[in-house]
Order: structure tokens, then C-alpha cells, then sequence
């Protein structure tokens, strides 16, 4: 299972994601869930920096992304990206939800 688990300000701001686990949908290589969820959170910490322009902190290894922004990196345009990531994980998840599990802290 890929849990996502989205990070979220107390006033409301999304501050950062992390994608850890394999969907086990199908085979590696096949597996469509794990490709579409890896193709959301890299586009999302690539547009974070090359249209938002801010630096979030990185950490990816197999199986695991991270991204976390700054307080003064939480602009409109990092947000619109954040929340649009998180609509397409909250879709996937409620249309796969034994091979995704989708929180907010």
C-alpha cells in the first residue's frame, strides 16, 4: 500500500507531502496505481520549484518521496500546486482504496 500523507499549517496552509510504499496493484512495472502516484508527487516537487519558484526539502529514495516548504515558501502559487496534488491523491485514493491510504496532519 502507498500511504500519502499530506502536511498541513494550523492556519489551514498544505506545507509538504510524503509518498512512502508500493501500491502492489499489480506487477513492478505494471503497476498503473504506483505510476500515478509517482507521476503526481514528482510533477508536484518538480512544479514547486519550476513554476512556484521555491526550494522545497527534498528526500527520495526507492519508495519514498518527501517534500516540505518553509513558512515564507507557502505562496498562493505553491499552494494552488499542493492542493492540486492533493485532489488527484484524494480521487486515486477513494478509486483504489486498498492500494492507497491518504491522510492530513
Amino acid at each position: 500500500m502507498i500511504r500519502v500523507t499530506l502536511f498541513k499549517s494550523p492556519g489551514g496552509n498544505i506545507t509538504g507531502f510524503s509518498c512512502k510504499g508500493h501500491a502492489g496493484y499489480a506487477e513492478e512495472g505494471s503497476d498503473i496505481v504506483c505510476a500515478a502516484v509517482s507521476a503526481l508527487s514528482i510533477t508536484c516537487a518538480n512544479a514547486l520549484q519550476s513554476v512556484a519558484g521555491v526550494e522545497p526539502e527534498i528526500t527520495e529514495k526507492d519508495g519514498f518521496l518527501t517534500a516540505q516548504l518553509r513558512e515564507d515558501q507557502l505562496t498562493r502559487d505553491s499552494q494552488v500546486i499542493l492542493k492540486t496534488l492533493e485532489q488527484g491523491i484524494r480521487d486515486m485514493a477513494a478509486s483504489y482504496p486498498k492500494y492507497i491510504s491518504f491522510t492530513v496532519r
